[in-house]
């Protein structure tokens, strides 16, 4: 790689950058005006959103005890309240107590009150019971006569609670339809418990017990915040991290656009490409030039919301100033996040053909940027190993921790984070790198969308084995269908319910839509599904006693995987629960083989290696094709654990269809692998006190039941299993076209890079 070349188009692309007026303005003018234009139009906002009076209707306050008061002079009394004004707030309106005229229709009050809230005409309604006081005052003199009475029979005890008359209950009539009848709802629930606590402290008062009784200390607080100046910071580093990320993404993706889909409408990207520049030169250079944009958007977009929340926030009360320390930790998180979103930006751009195209692919990253970032703001999510796994949202979960001055947890997790960050860089710059390499990308024509016509296109020219739209449409379908069924269909609580359920996902959602793709828009079924007879080679037979040998072998690393990503993201009781009890009522364990062991290996395989990985085969690369395929029969798993499991066995599964050619291992080591799992569920503490050979073997967890294998036969199955995949390894396969392609291109790279000899 020459750096001269990079340097160069740095510079070029630098200069096309800064003639750009609209870059320039969301870069350096927008950043300096937004905020402090926020601030301001925030505090003149601010006057208007004061709290509104509500409306009250009041059913039965005739029935209310006249001591303590709850209503005086038609309003709530002003003690109930923290602050007497608020009494002002909620507008009492008193229903008749008796119907108007000798005509009148008598109306239930109960039902007057809820069809007044129902109907809007009131926020809400509070409704005294007819004989609400009375009650109140037979409990009061019941619990004098309780406090009063001698012992009996020399006994210290007095008469028991549930001696005590019961209290007819206000009742609060609102609606969580109306926003103003929640607000009116809790304003009533805080009056009515200070009233509760009045009428308590009356009785305490009347059985000769200080009122104070109840209540012996109050609650003394010191915010060391406010001591150590880190007023607000709490609110800061859930603010900042975001800002960080949402800038960067946004300071990257305008630039990537015109840099790449620019140049295609320009005409300028051709004379680039026909430089003496490699294709990686040319990527480098563009990528630190949308790197510097991105950085420059998100340090002034940084520096003026702190400098607005010094100036403006920090008056506002409990929130200060940003600390001062926040600079340092956000400017080290800069870089690696700025890399990655630019390398995501530019692939992207890469494969847009204009800009106006490249603007649409803007909203699919951030939507799935955003529930990353959006994700440690939910209350309870913590900084932890399985956390610090998470792309992007690790990244915010440590720069809280940084800025809370939480560095102990920081420190401990940092490694993971940068670990994962680095490798999301290096794989999206390599992504970029490749999309560079394929003229196929960079010089794509238009499409216009046409239902009609591609439908008659995918029927009409159907080839040997799908494309890879149609194979991402596939899984995408299996995906969405079995979300909508999951949510339709209802929980299974016993054997028979967890079978209808398994039959009808395996069947109907996963296998369905594969085999109909298959029949539709291809022309050899047999050959998509790697059931035809060219994968009868010599090698198929001892090829299907491996894969149940493999299953068997790599049965204790998968237990190790799975108790390991247990710990790393626990599961619910209730799931766990769940399961037990489901598997507490399985009638016959060759049944729950068939339903969870064989039935999954025939369906998901046929849809998961047979469509979608044959149709995958067509990005040109064996392994993307592998890996894709099995992220998408990870998602097929509900739970996030069975997810990860499931994404890992996929990548085993794939290596074993492409390097055979054929369906049949892949369906042994499936149905081999769940029967492995499902036996493995049913070894009991008992079994296990009984059997010497097991507690050889396997390692006991707090319960006393199976948890895993122990550690030398883990590693003694790693070993083996790894001879048995460099067996599969050295079989012969057959390459797509797209494959063959990307070979010979990359032996002509590595030539040019050879050295030429005398």
């Amino acid at each position: 790689m020459s750096w001269s070349n990079v340097r160069l188009i740095l510079a070029r692309e630098i200069r096309d950058q800064l003639r750009d007026r609209r870059t320039l303005f969301m870069i350096v003018v927008l950043p300096i005006l937004l905020y402090p234009l926020l601030g301001m139009t925030f505090f003149q906002v601010a006057q208007f959103m004061k709290e509104q009076p509500t409306r009250v209707l009041v059913v039965g306050a005739r029935h209310l005890a006249e001591e303590p008061p709850l209503v005086v002079n038609e309003r709530f009394a002003p003690e109930l309240f923290d602050e007497p004004d608020k009494a002002d707030l909620l507008e009492l309106v008193f229903e008749p107590s008796e119907p108007l005229g000798p005509r009148a229709v008598r109306v239930d009050p109960l039902e007057r009150a809820h069809e007044a809230v129902t109907s809007r005409e009131y926020d809400a309604a509070l409704y005294i019971p007819p004989d609400f006081a009375e009650r109140l005052e037979e409990f009061r003199e019941a619990s004098l006569a309780a406090a009063s009475g001698e012992p009996s029979e020399g006994k210290k005890t007095k008469t028991a609670p549930a001696a005590l008359p019961a209290v007819p209950k206000p009742e609060i009539i609102f609606t969580t339809a109306n926003e103003r009848s929640q607000i009116t709802f809790v304003r009533l629930q805080k009056v009515l418990r200070r009233w509760s606590e009045e009428v308590g402290k009356r009785n305490l008062a009347a059985a000769g017990v200080a009122p104070e009784t109840a209540r012996p200390f109050d609650l003394g607080t010191a915010d060391l915040a406010s001591q150590t100046g880190n007023r607000g910071t709490a609110i800061w580093s859930k603010i900042l991290p975001v800002m960080l990320l949402l800038w960067a993404l946004t300071g990257a993706f305008y630039p990537a656009v015109d840099l790449c889909a620019g140049e295609k409408e320009r005409g300028t990207l051709e004379t680039l490409l026909s430089s003496p520049a490699e294709r990686s030169e040319i990527v480098l250079g563009k990528l630190v030039t949308v790197m510097l944009f991105s950085v420059v958007t998100v340090i002034l977009n940084l520096a003026s919301i702190g400098l607005t929340g010094w100036l403006i926030m920090a008056k506002l009360p409990g929130l200060g100033a940003p600390p001062w320390t926040s600079i340092i930790w956000l400017l080290l998180a800069l870089l690696p996040v700025s890399a990655l979103f630019s390398a995501l930006c530019l692939a992207l751009a890469a494969f847009a053909k204009s800009t106006k195209e490249g603007q649409y692919y803007l909203m699919p990253l951030l939507l799935v940027t955003m529930p990353l970032a959006i994700f440690p703001l939910a209350p309870g999510v913590t900084l932890t190993l399985g956390n610090s796994l998470i792309p992007v949202t690790n990244v915010v979960l440590l720069l809280r921790s940084t800025l809370e001055g939480n560095y102990q947890e920081a420190l401990r997790y940092v490694l993971p984070v940068v670990g994962v960050t680095l490798v999301g860089c290096l794989l999206a710059i390599r992504w970029a790198v490749d999309q560079f390499n394929k003229e196929s990308v960079l010089f794509r024509e238009s499409e216009r969308l046409d239902l009609g016509l591609w439908l008659r296109h995918l029927l009409r020219d159907r080839q040997p084995t799908p494309t890879v739209a149609a194979a991402a449409f596939c899984g995408v379908l299996i995906l969405v269908v079995k979300f909508f069924v999951g949510l339709a269909m209802p929980e299974p609580t016993d054997f028979v319910g967890l079978a209808k359920a398994a039959i009808a996902t395996q069947l109907v959602v996963i296998a369905t839509p594969a085999l109909l793709m298959t029949i539709f828009f291809t022309n050899r079924p047999s050959r998509t599904l790697l059931l035809d007879r060219r994968s009868w080679r010599a090698e198929l037979p001892l090829a299907v006693a491996a894969a149940a040998v493999l299953a068997v072998v790599l049965h204790p690393v998968a237990m190790a995987i799975s108790v390991a990503i247990v710990d790393l993201y626990p599961v619910t009781k209730e799931v766990e629960a769940s399961f037990k009890n489901l598997m507490g009522q399985t009638p016959d364990f060759w049944q729950l083989l068939l339903i969870a062991a064989v039935l999954p290996a025939l369906c998901e395989e046929l849809a998961f290696r047979g469509f979608i990985l044959s149709g995958f085969r067509h990005v040109g690369r064996k392994w993307r094709a592998i890996v894709l395929s099995a992220v998408f029969f990870g998602f097929a798993h509900g739970i996030l654990q069975q997810s990860i499991s499931a994404c890992l066995m996929g990548v085993v599964l794939g290596f074993l269809a492409v390097q055979t050619g054929s369906l049949i291992p892949c369906i042994v080591y499936h149905a081999t692998h769940n029967a492995l799992a499902l036996t493995a569920a049913q070894i009991t503490p008992g079994l296990l006190n009984e059997s010497p050979f097991l507690n050889f073997i396997v390692r006991r967890g707090p319960d006393g039941a199976f948890a895993c294998y122990k550690l030398p036969l883990v590693v003694l199955a790693v070993v083996l299993a790894l001879m048995i995949l460099t067996w599969f390894g050295r079989l012969r396969y057959e390459k797509t076209e797209e494959e063959r392609l990307q070979e010979a291109i990359q032996r002509g790279i590595e030539a040019e890079d050879e050295p030429l000899g005398l």
